[in-house]
């Protein structure tokens, strides 16, 4: 730094940079044309300081860091920084080339210039519907290899001197399902950065370089304030592990997270040796994936009002062998990266719960369980327009010492928003949504609950196909401190005029649907905290009237003995609660 800022300077700019990356967001979301990002917001944004490091992101998804957080570094590598002129923006998605974690994910960068120099970075990535590949959706849970999952865009230049390169964005829409949906969401996302690249140089008129130090500033304050916040907890190694349901759909068997921390001082070692190797299944995580959520644990763990910015990344260092699960090697699948990022979050929050105090929860749904739909508008004779419904559905939150866990929600790696369902009956008119509700019994009990998991399910109104994917239906979310598991999720197909559902494996491709078949989407609850027998007798009362949990548990988990009264519901009987607690 050329000279000392104050401190106050410093937390004005910061706050500046990011309602800039927040700005950037509201662009793309008012402007796209897909679902998945005008609705559901599947998207992340970013400003970077000029050496390509992250200096502020916005609080949309947390996975899509492991997407932005070496965009620039690897830009840099093509295109010397002194080749870089304003009106220039790059475009990529390739998992192996700096582009992304997942080729859906489609990452725009532009540079931002002030007194004749280069002064920061605006990137933004949008979660596209479809990039082609095998199967509408471009996340084939067979795929064996990424060249199955869609076009792959190396890290190239979408734009010149504030042009978009047509012949570029054409190579794009002629390899989706939907082009005008790519059309519009790449035109969204360049507008975005144009209002990001706008609002920065205002900033620069303003503050001139002070903004440019202020970012080295920003970087540094994070890091000694993390450093400030590890050197809190006890010293030692701690170990946890848990497991993915299985390692694909071509084997039954689990595959293992494990992982070491040894906290030192003020920063942190997480060594994940003993983890499954890479697998042919498209759940394999890349480097930049598993960077970007050891820094989300951090971040959560420690002090989570600290700025989101690379000083995060220099309190902690990673080990892990190349090959692994979470360390996979070219050209292995990752359309659904997503679970294992959420599986690596909860072997490093089991791992630090012991002395992370308040900020310990129970284990969470902890699957980005989606549905991914694809068929041709029943109303286009020709079928020309192919549509593409794809979602995400939230599950339960994992309860913490002092507190119920939330229900019906995303967790960790995954923050989207909730389709309502008179978009997607608009939108999608292959698709009716018959229930969506909380599921009861699927909070783990504790001391305090677990959140629940929801249920969504279909009537299919025309054939169509559809992919989906999850995990937790067979290891489920567990409980801290004596706290239940909670009950796992599940894929359930019941066929026209048939009855009786079938229960589908948690990795489905392709599945031909018809006209009056129905699709449950059943999400996964999480763990409960503390012993079950020491929660509030009236919560427990509340629970049972708001069906979060039946009488029969109520009495077994909790040892609260709840009656009908008649009219007025439910009410607990205050002597056979007091005999059977004392009985547990």
């Amino acid at each position: 730094m050329a000279k000392k800022i104050d401190a106050v300077t410093v937390e004005i700019i910061g706050n500046l940079l990011l309602s800039v990356a927040e700005e950037v967001g509201v662009a793309i979301v008012k402007s796209s044309y897909s679902t998945n990002i005008k609705e559901r917001r599947d998207i992340s944004t970013a400003v970077f300081d000029p050496d390509g490091n992250l200096i502020a992101q916005a609080e949309y998804v947390s996975m899509h860091l492991g997407s932005l957080i070496s965009t620039i570094t690897e830009i840099y590598k093509k295109f010397p920084r002194e080749e870089i002129r304003p009106g220039d923006m790059f475009v990529g998605n390739d998992p192996y080339q700096g582009g992304g974690t997942h080729l859906s994910d489609i990452t725009i960068a532009v540079p931002v210039f002030g007194g004749g120099r280069l002064i920061g970075w605006i990137a933004n990535l949008g979660h596209h519907s479809d990039i082609g590949g095998k199967v509408p959706g471009s996340i084939p849970g067979d795929a064996v290899s990424i060249f199955e999952e869609g076009l792959r865009i190396p890290l190239i230049k979408i734009c010149e001197n504030d042009k978009a390169d047509s012949r570029i964005v054409e190579f794009i829409m002629d390899n989706s399902r939907s082009p005008n949906e790519r059309y519009g969401d790449i035109q969204a996302q360049i507008a975005g950065n144009r209002v990001g690249r706008r609002r920065l140089e205002e900033a620069y008129k303003r503050w001139g370089d002070t903004l440019v130090e202020c970012m080295y500033a920003l970087e540094e304050y994070t890091e000694r304030r993390l450093r400030a916040g590890i050197a809190k907890l006890k010293d030692g190694e701690y170990y946890f592990e848990d497991f993915m349901d299985t390692a694909g759909v071509f084997s039954k068997e689990p595959a293992k997270i494990a992982v070491r921390v040894k906290k030192q001082g003020d920063s942190m070692s997480f060594d994940f040796a003993g983890t499954n190797p890479q697998v042919d299944s498209p759940i394999n995580l890349t480097y930049n994936g598993l960077m970007a959520t050891v820094f989300y644990c951090m971040k959560t763990l420690i002090d989570p009002d600290v700025p989101s910015n690379v000083g995060i990344s220099r309190t902690f260092d990673v080990k892990v062998e190349p090959g692994l699960l979470i360390n996979c090697l070219y050209p292995s699948p990752v359309g659904e990266r997503i679970d294992t990022a959420q599986r690596v979050v909860d072997v490093i929050f089991g791992a630090l719960a012991p002395i992370v105090g308040n900020r310990a929860m129970a284990c969470c749904n902890s699957s980005c369980t989606s549905a991914i739909f694809g068929g041709y508008d029943r109303g286009d004779t020709e079928k020309k327009r192919y549509l593409i419904y794809m979602e995400t559905i939230g599950g339960g939150s994992g309860a913490h010492p002092d507190m119920d866990g939330l229900s019906g929600v995303h967790v960790h790696m995954t923050n989207t928003s909730n389709l309502p369902v008179e978009a997607l009956e608009m939108e999608f008119p292959l698709l009716m949504v018959e229930k969506y509700e909380l599921c009861t019994s699927s909070g783990g009990a504790g001391k305090y609950r677990g959140g629940l998991g929801m249920e969504r399910r279909f009537k299919i109104f025309s054939d169509c196909v559809c992919t989906a994917l999850a995990d937790r239906q067979i290891f489920p979310p567990w409980g801290l401190g004596g706290g239940l598991s909670g009950a796992c999720g599940a894929y359930l197909l019941t066929r026209a005029g048939r009855q009786e559902p079938e229960k589908l494996d948690s990795k489905v491709t392709n599945l031909h649907l018809h006209e009056g078949d129905r699709l449950s989407i059943i999400t996964p609850g999480s763990g409960g905290y503390g012993n079950g027998f020491t929660r509030d007798v009236d919560a427990v009362l509340v629970d049972v009237i708001e069906a979060k949990i039946t009488p029969d548990e109520a009495k077994g988990y909790y040892g609260v003995i709840v009656e009908k009264d008649g009219d007025r519901g439910y009410r607990v009987d205050a002597a056979g609660t007091k005999a059977a607690r004392e009985a547990g």
